[in-house]
């Protein structure tokens, strides 16, 4: 079986639990509260300029020319694309760059990012490359899954669109056709590996709903009575 085949058999329940997540169906309804959008967005962009650095990354260290040429395009077209539309939303939201650094990154996507970069630094880049692969091909269907019914809120429509579009489809059709492409001609090892980032990739995105939705924080400590601070 092919790489997307076996992958997408392990992720069904965070796959379809994601298309159903009220994060999501409340925006498309109208009815999600700004404010988890607005810390979305700020959680987001944390994400996405360390998921443009890890297609940079990758693309120094891979050894086929598909898949450099693959991870440079890739994280130039983030800059051009999905991060820009994210500036023009802050612009829309009048999100400052003091709010950003006033809100704290919340646990999944600290935690989500620190698994992609696990994955190159102790696997290789076709591992990374396959944690990648979740978050552009859930967001596609997601795209095209919304987009059969308009939000009656602008700047949620616009989120949908950004993701819906026939380009973006073909896009994502061409890096799972890529990453099947490499499973072939990687080691058994490799193979397990690739298969458990993926996996860890898609929960975590199934999270990271339910990170914004919770309005996600760390947990406080505690100092216990009669104890003093160290």
């Amino acid at each position: 079986m092919k790489f997307s085949e076996l992958a997408r058999q392990q992720v069904v329940p965070y796959w379809e639990g994601s298309l159903s997540h009220p994060f999501l169906t409340e925006l498309q309804d109208g009815t999600l509260d700004p404010t988890i959008f607005r810390f979305y967005l700020i959680q987001d962009a944390y994400y996405l300029k360390h998921f443009s650095h890890l297609y940079e990354l990758i693309a120094e260290q891979a050894q086929e020319p598909e898949l450099k040429a693959y991870a440079e395009q890739s994280a130039a077209g983030l800059a051009a694309g999905e991060l820009a539309v994210r500036q023009d939303f802050f612009e829309t939201l009048a999100i400052t760059d003091e709010e950003v650094a006033a809100t704290a990154i919340a646990p999944t996507a600290y935690h989500y990012v620190s698994h992609m970069y696990r994955q190159l630094v102790e696997g290789t880049p076709h591992v990374a490359i396959a944690g990648m692969l979740p978050c552009p091909w859930l967001y596609q269907e997601v795209g095209q899954y919304l987009a059969q019914r308009q939000s009656p809120v602008p700047i949620y429509q616009r989120w949908i669109e950004t993701y819906s579009g026939d380009e973006n489809a073909d896009d994502q059709q061409a890096a799972v056709a890529l990453v099947d492409r490499l499973y072939e001609h990687s080691t058994p090892a490799e193979q397990q590996q690739m298969i458990a980032a993926f996996k860890i990739s898609s929960q975590m995105e199934y999270s990271f709903w339910e990170m914004a939705y919770r309005l996600e924080a760390w947990p406080k400590g505690r100092i216990a009575d009669g104890a003093k601070p160290r």
